[in-house]
């Protein structure tokens, strides 16, 4: 998978991008991940790429201009373009897995009061939200998209397991309690099913206490 990231931060992406399991991934070429300066798209001599709001309002809105030449500057191909916007749909983990399966994304990340509305509509960019709350821009976004699409790429987890059991990857469900030693800690036990070896009777145990977190954190997914 090829991943393109349109941001005028492109510093707050670099080193995350070199950590842990996705600078694995990347250093491994399992994902290609390049990030551009979109400033440098902008033709005017101070690389303008935000302008005032057509009826008034506070704050500046990025321009269509840049934004443009930057993801046609990738044709032919420009794969699955997406804005970065507290406007869009939500980001789930069946959007990450439809995501997971493209050969390439091109990521825009929005800022300041939002984007001119024309990127959406003429070339066109899909909008997409990691939550319903508001953020200086859409890097920090851009990169937990990479990062959940990434890790559901065949092979960048070393046991296919670890993945098929996380929260919401089966719907409306969230994971399990997981334990590790020591047996009690500051007289918390493990659950005593935990230690049976009876792997049928711990299985159980799992879906049960799954429903239950569930419940008690997530009661809207019921």
């Amino acid at each position: 998978m090829r991943i393109d990231v349109f941001t005028i931060f492109p510093g707050m992406l670099e080193a995350p991008l070199r950590q842990s399991l996705l600078g694995k991934a990347i250093a491994e070429d399992f994902v290609q991940v390049w990030v551009h300066d979109l400033r440098t798209f902008a033709t005017d001599a101070h690389h303008q790429v935000d302008d005032t709001s057509f009826g008034g309002g506070p704050g500046m809105v990025m321009k269509a201009e840049p934004v443009f030449a930057a993801v046609e500057s990738l044709d032919p191909d420009r794969g699955r373009v997406i804005l970065l916007s507290p406007a869009g749909r939500r980001l789930d983990q069946a959007l990450v897995r439809e995501l997971s399966a493209e050969a390439h994304l091109t990521l825009i990340c929005g800022r300041y009061e939002g984007v001119d509305e024309r990127v959406v509509e003429g070339l066109p960019a899909e909008e997409l939200s990691i939550g319903d709350y508001v953020l200086s821009g859409g890097e920090v976004p851009a990169l937990v998209l990479i990062e959940a699409v990434t890790r559901l790429i065949p092979g960048v987890i070393g046991q296919q397991e670890s993945h098929e059991q996380d929260s919401f990857s089966e719907p409306h469900l969230l994971d399990h309690p997981h334990y590790t030693r020591p047996r009690e800690f500051r007289e918390m036990q493990v659950p005593d099913v935990l230690l049976s070896g009876n792997h049928g009777e711990i299985e159980i145990w799992r879906r049960e206490a799954a429903r239950d977190k569930t419940r008690r954190n997530r009661p809207d997914l019921g």
